[in-house]
C-alpha cells in the first residue's frame, strides 16, 4: 500500500444546521485525488469520525463525475443508491440479479466508485467490491483500515494508493474561524478565541463546526471563561443526545 500523508491544510465546507460554512484549504489532497482519478487507481481515505472525508469528496465530485454510496453498511443499500445513479428499477429482483445488472451498468458507465462510510464488510460485501475493483478505480473511504473495524476487506487494501486525513493544526482552525467570520455566519469577536476553539474541538473539524454553529445562535460572551464552559457543555450534551437518537433509530423497524 502506497502512503499519501497530506500535511496540507483540511477542507470543510457544508451547511452545518443552517448555518453556511466556507470551504476552506485542502488544497493537497485535491490535487492528489485529481491525479488519482487520471490515473484511474483505487483509492483509500482514511481519517477518524469528523475529520472532513466525506466532505473532500463532495468538493472532488463537484468538477469530476463520481458515483457515490453515502452509506455502504450494506449490499442492499448499495444497490439502491447506485441504481437510482445508474437510472436503473430501483429494488428491480433478487439481489444477486441486481448485483450482477448493476456490475453491467458500471462497467459501461467507466466512472470511479466511491464506497463511503465502509466500515465491517461481511464477505458478501468484500466480494462485490473486489468485483467492481476488477472493473473500475474505487474509491474506499472509512474511519479505520484495521482488521477488527474493516474485516473481510482488509486483504484487498494493498491495491488501493492510501491518503490520511489529520485533524486540524492551529493555523487550519484560524482559517476556517476567518472564513466563517468573512462570510458573515459568526461574528468578528469569534477570532479572539480561535485558540480557544482549536483546543475544545481538538482540531476536529466537525466538532468544531458545532462549536461554531453554537455560538452563532446562542448568547454566549467570549470574553468569560464560564461562558465559553458552557458553550463547551451545550455542544457536548448535543452530542450525546444526537447519538441517541441515531441508536434509537437504527433499531426502530422501516416501515
Amino acid at each position: 500500500m502506497q502512503t499519501r500523508i497530506s500535511n496540507g491544510p483540511l477542507g470543510w465546507s457544508p451547511a452545518h444546521h443552517g448555518l453556511q460554512l466556507p470551504f476552506v484549504g485542502r488544497q493537497s489532497e485535491i490535487a492528489q485525488l485529481q491525479q488519482l482519478y487520471a490515473e484511474r487507481k483505487h483509492v483509500l481515505i482514511v481519517g477518524p469520525a469528523g475529520v472532513g472525508k466525506t466532505a473532500l469528496v463532495q468538493r472532488v465530485a463537484a468538477g469530476i463525475p463520481l458515483l457515490i454510496c453515502e452509506n455502504s453498511a450494506r449490499l442492499s443499500e448499495i444497490s439502491t443508491a447506485l441504481e437510482q445513479q445508474l437510472g436503473l428499477l430501483v429494488g428491480d429482483g433478487k439481489l444477486v440479479q441486481r448485483k450482477n445488472r448493476l456490475l453491467t451498468a458500471m462497467e459501461r458507465s467507466g466512472q470511479t466508485v466511491v464506497f463511503d462510510g465502509l466500515a465491517w464488510t461481511t464477505p458478501r460485501l468484500s466480494s462485490f467490491i473486489e468485483c467492481v475493483c476488477r472493473r473500475l478505480p474505487v474509491w474506499v473511504v472509512t474511519r479505520s483500515e484495521h482488521a477488527w473495524d474493516i474485516g473481510h476487506f482488509l486483504p484487498l487494501l494493498v491495491r488501493f494508493d492510501r491518503i490520511q486525513l489529520q485533524p486540524f493544526q492551529p493555523h487550519e482552525t484560524r482559517l476556517l474561524v476567518a472564513g466563517a467570520v468573512q462570510c458573515g455566519s459568526i461574528t468578528p469577536e469569534a477570532m479572539e478565541i480561535a485558540d480557544w476553539l482549536h483546543r475544545a474541538s481538538a482540531g476536529n473539524p466537525s466538532q468544531l463546526c458545532r462549536l461554531l454553529t453554537a455560538l452563532a445562535n446562542g448568547n454566549y460572551d467570549v470574553h468569560s471563561s464560564s461562558s465559553l464552559r458552557l458553550l463547551k457543555l451545550d455542544c457536548r450534551i448535543h452530542d450525546v443526545l444526537s447519538t441517541a437518537a441515531d441508536k434509537q433509530s437504527k433499531k426502530s423497524p422501516t416501515p
